[in-house]
This record gives C-alpha cells, sequence and structure tokens, in this order.
C-alpha cells in the first residue's frame, strides 16, 4: 500500500469539501466581476462630502449573485478550471522563456534592441524549444507530428501560398517607420 503525504490528504479533503469546485471559482468570478463594476461604474456614483464614490453596495451584491449564478452550473465552473489551468501553463512557458533569454543579458536590463542576429536565433529556438516541451508534456505533441505525417504536395504548397499572403499582406499594411530629424525645437 502507498502511503499517502500530509499534503496530498489536506488537497483531497479540500476537494471533497467544495473548495475547488465551488469556493474558488465563486472567489474568482466575484473578485473579477466587482472589479469590472467598480472600473467602469456601470451601476453609478455617490456624492459624499463632494467626492464622487463608486456604489459598493450595488457592484458587490450584483458581483455575488453573478458568481452564485455561475457556480451553479457545474459546467460553467469545469470551463473556468480548464481556462484557469491553461492560463497558468501559459505564464509558466512565459516565465520559462524570459529565464532562458535571461541568460544571454546577465544583470543587464532585457530590451529587444540589444540583441544581435544570432541571439534573436537562440530565442527563436528557445521558444519553439519550450512550445515542443510543453506540447510533449500536455500529450499534444503526437497531434501536431500528424500533420508532417501525412505531409503531400498539397499540403505544403497551400502553406506556402498562405505564408506568401500573409507576408504580402503585412508588407503592405504596415507603417513607414517614421525618419528622424536631429532638429532642435526652442
Amino acid at each position: 500500500m502507498v502511503q499517502e503525504s500530509a499534503f496530498r490528504g489536506i488537497i483531497g479533503f479540500f476537494d471533497k469539501i467544495g473548495v475547488y469546485d465551488v469556493i474558488l471559482p465563486f472567489l474568482l468570478v466575484f473578485t473579477i466581476v466587482f472589479a469590472i463594476l467598480e472600473k467602469t461604474k456601470v451601476l453609478g456614483l455617490d456624492k459624499i462630502d463632494g467626492k464622487e464614490i463608486t456604489k459598493k453596495n450595488l457592484n458587490s451584491m450584483v458581483a455575488f449573485v453573478i458568481s452564485f449564478l455561475v457556480i451553479a452550473s457545474t459546467q460553467l465552473v469545469s470551463v473556468i478550471n480548464e481556462v484557469m489551468a491553461n492560463v497558468v501553463l501559459l505564464l509558466i512557458l512565459a516565465v520559462s522563456f524570459l529565464m532562458l533569454v535571461g541568460v544571454f543579458f546577465g544583470d543587464q536590463e532585457f530590451t529587444l534592441a540589444k540583441f544581435g542576429g544570432w541571439q534573436k536565433f537562440f530565442m527563436v529556438l528557445m521558444f519553439i524549444g519550450i512550445v515542443l516541451i510543453f506540447l510533449n508534456a500536455l500529450d499534444w505533441l503526437k497531434y501536431v507530428l500528424v500533420l508532417f505525417v501525412y505531409w503531400d504536395a498539397e499540403w505544403a504548397s497551400t502553406l506556402i501560398f498562405f505564408i506568401i499572403i500573409l507576408g504580402f499582406i503585412v508588407y503592405i499594411i504596415k507603417d513607414p517607420s517614421p525618419k528622424k530629424t536631429n532638429e532642435k525645437k526652442d
């Protein structure tokens, strides 16, 4: 019999009492809805001592009701849990990429302008490597590789044509760089 750690038991206990599918989604939705209502001031403002203050009581009640309606739907809660898990994966991907790029800077400030051609090339290689590592960890890499197994002339010509059209569109719609002037304004 494999013995479970105390912390794994606590996580299991939290799962049994509904922390992950009731409490945390409720708090997340409440916080986001309340913040949006406070920022947009949709429900109006109160004037107290000449200062305009948001109607926190209305904002909190609306956020409270919306949060309860969301957690009442198990389908919405499962979507929220899936989305948040994927957002965290993207965040970890971004942080991993920034750590690898930071290798080239040491203790200097990170700016893209300081990169040479070979450094940009290695940045792209590292980014592709991180994406491949995460795709493999999620067991999605096999679906990406399937595209290359069934690769034929029609696929290749379609992809090349798409890249050419995309490049042409980018070339046409990009703004020309403004020219620098050395004039001083008095």
